[in-house]
């Protein structure tokens, strides 16, 4: 039988990775006063990204981030439980250097993502809202940077040594023309097959209730997909700001 563990929140970004608010601390507090059992950040590692902002954490930054994190653990010892975790961003050209990176810490987790496609010389962000990204995803076309998201993830997945999947259909999710096809549909379901064998667990990353207002990333239907193979599931808010910590995790069981 899959559980879901609503006391803890296992998707947490802070001030390191630039473009999210609050320290660390803050974060920790803000898990305790919603009366979480753990909290663990998941701070962003990109390899070989050229775009025109860092929206992931610097090598110093991750020693920064290892040096308060572990005094944390000290200092709130018995009131929480803290995890250090890495959400890694799969480029396909930087792969070996990306798992000798993971291998360089003892993380608590290792959440996957692809959030930048090389294009034509360029990266562009999948899961922005800027306007210059949603215009090029247009001029492209929608339905092919999905299919190569999906492509890339489960390539991801079947590369890196990662322990769950982030926010499987978040691609292109403040595009205004995002849909999922039929064969997007049969992409996601290789993906939690490729899952299932390799013992990875699949997020429910409540902050698709910001976006979509009525369900998680991924939706209820691949959610039920994944219990039926057995994957394990876990939750995390995706929290940029402390005050997101533990959002929408109520309305999580009414789901499953």
């Amino acid at each position: 039988m899959i559980t879901l563990d609503l006391k803890t929140d296992g998707h947490v970004h802070t001030r390191y990775c630039h473009h999210a608010i609050g320290e660390m601390e803050d974060y920790v507090l803000a898990a305790i006063a919603k009366g979480l059992r753990r909290i663990i950040f998941l701070e962003h590692f990109e390899a070989g990204i050229r775009y025109f902002e860092t929206t992931w954490l610097t090598l110093a930054d991750f020693k920064n981030y290892f040096v308060t994190g572990r005094d944390l653990q000290r200092r709130y010892q018995g009131e929480i439980e803290i995890g250090l975790g890495v959400e890694v961003g799969y480029n396909p050209e930087r792969v070996e250097e990306t798992i000798a990176f993971l291998q360089s810490y003892q993380w608590d987790r290792v959440g996957l993502s692809y959030h930048f496609m090389g294009h034509e010389g360029r990266y562009l962000n999948m899961l922005s809202r800027k306007e210059e990204n949603l215009n090029e995803f247009s001029r492209i076309g929608v339905a092919a940077i999905v299919s190569t998201y999906l492509d890339g993830l489960r390539e991801a997945v079947a590369k890196l040594p990662v322990t769950v999947l982030c926010h499987l259909d978040a691609a292109l999710r403040h595009h205004p023309e995002i849909c999922f096809n039929a064969g997007h549909r049969l992409q996601m379901l290789s993906i939690l097959e490729e899952l299932a064998d390799r013992g990875i667990a699949l997020e429910i990353n409540t902050s698709g209730f910001a976006h979509r207002r009525e369900e998680p990333y991924p939706p209820s239907w691949l959610v039920a997909k994944a219990i039926a193979l057995g994957i394990p599931l876990a939750l995390g808010s995706d929290a940029h700001r402390p005050q997101e910590v533990g959002r929408y995790f109520d309305q999580v069981p009414l789901l499953l």
